[in-house]
């Protein structure tokens, strides 16, 4: 289950990209799957498993056309989980290339219908 979501950024690209930090509960925890609706010119990120809101954000009149025209946005997700991903303390460089190894960083990217309500 989804702990926390925070928006970071919203841009205007060919369409509303919306940047988004998730914060599960657990390392075996698989269950996110948003939804996007907008209600006068606040946009929403619902759960649909259980309907609960994530997130919501106000939209200027320029992301409003971009959403009124396109009628989707956009999502981009960075997966952050408790325990998982801290800081690097010991860097083992890679002999062959040279550079240092990295901790894993989950990322998921998907374009979402929004609901007009």
């Amino acid at each position: 289950m989804v702990a926390t979501l925070s928006i970071n950024k919203l841009q205007a690209r060919d369409g509303l990209v919306i940047d988004s930090d998730v914060h599960m509960s657990g390392a075996n925890d698989f269950d996110f799957s948003p939804r996007l609706s907008l209600n006068g010119n606040t946009l929403s990120i619902t759960s649909a498993t259980d309907g609960s809101k994530l997130a919501t954000t106000e939209l200027d009149e320029d992301f409003l056309l971009l959403v009124e025209r396109d009628r989707s946005a956009e999502l981009k997700v960075k997966f952050i989980v408790e325990g998982m991903h801290g800081r690097l303390e010991k860097i083992h460089p890679i002999i062959a290339d040279g550079k240092a190894k990295k901790l894993a960083e989950s990322r998921w990217k998907a374009t979402l219908p929004i609901n007009f309500e």
